[in-house]
């Protein structure tokens, strides 16, 4: 397959398709004597591996350990395991989080009532007044997959 047939059977954009080369989580293809890259099915199989463990949200350093541990099927899944647990810990984490913020938010919109100007606003003082005592401490970007493994 070429690259543009290789990554609309996975869903994804060629770029992509270049990037996870790049980064080594998709083995490089051959190289027909044109130069044209030439995938196989073991490269969509990778592909779409990948793009499942975006879907659940997963970094790409916990792609490819578990890319590692799939390319030793005798070995003992414990670690496989291992991360999963891990993942999903950060998962309830961020979900405990989003509570909070959920929280915090719709106290700003309740201190909100019709008729008042923006000087009088609530919502805009309660976020000038002293809103990072609310915020935890350690709070982390939460751009989906920007988390690394623990």
């Amino acid at each position: 397959m070429k690259i543009g047939e290789v990554a609309a059977k996975a869903g994804i954009p060629v770029e992509t398709v270049r990037y996870y080369e790049k980064i080594g989580l998709l083995p490089p293809p051959e190289r027909q004597a044109n130069g044209y890259r030439r995938y196989r099915q073991s490269h969509l199989d990778r592909l779409l591996f990948i793009r499942r463990c975006r879907n659940l949200d997963m970094a790409q350093d916990e792609i490819r350990e578990l890319v590692r541990l799939a390319d030793q099927p005798d070995a003992d899944c414990s670690e496989v395991d291992a991360l999963l647990a891990r993942h999903l810990e950060h998962v309830r984490q961020r979900l405990a989080e989003l509570h909070q913020l959920e929280d915090t938010l719709a106290q700003l919109q309740q201190a909100c009532s019709e008729g008042r100007t923006v000087a009088e606003c609530g919502i805009l003082g309660g976020l000038s007044d002293a809103l990072d005592a609310d915020l935890p401490q350690d709070s982390h970007n939460h751009i989906p997959g920007s988390h690394g493994t623990r």
